[in-house]
């Protein structure tokens, strides 16, 4: 029978092990992540908040990479949300770099 294509594809792992495997492969942004196990960029977020949990349950940690202004280099090192922000609180500029994401085991 064809696939339609309103039909997802069957997966062999859930999102979050997909996330695993990529964060495994090095540093990712959410776009990164998004497209690497076909997901939406809100929806990798909140897989982040979980899969954090799940890593330090097992001693390894999700590192953020925190964005950062590319007018006056404001760092957004208290940030503790995932998402990149809006606009630097210093300059107001809205270019900014996405946050990156990594696993760092303690094992």
């Amino acid at each position: 029978m064809p696939r339609r294509d309103d039909q997802p594809e069957s997966r062999s792992h859930t999102v979050r092990q997909d996330l695993l495997l990529a964060l495994r492969a090095g540093p990712a942004t959410a776009r990164d992540l998004s497209k690497a196990v076909g997901a939406s960029e809100k929806d990798i977020l909140d897989h982040l908040a979980h899969l954090a949990k799940t890593l330090k349950a097992r001693g390894d940690e999700l590192v953020i990479t925190p964005s950062e202004c590319l007018e006056c280099s404001f760092v957004f090192s208290k940030r503790e949300k995932p998402a990149r922000p809006s606009r630097c609180p210093s300059c107001h500029e809205s270019r900014l770099t996405l946050p990156e994401f990594q696993i760092r085991s303690h094992r």
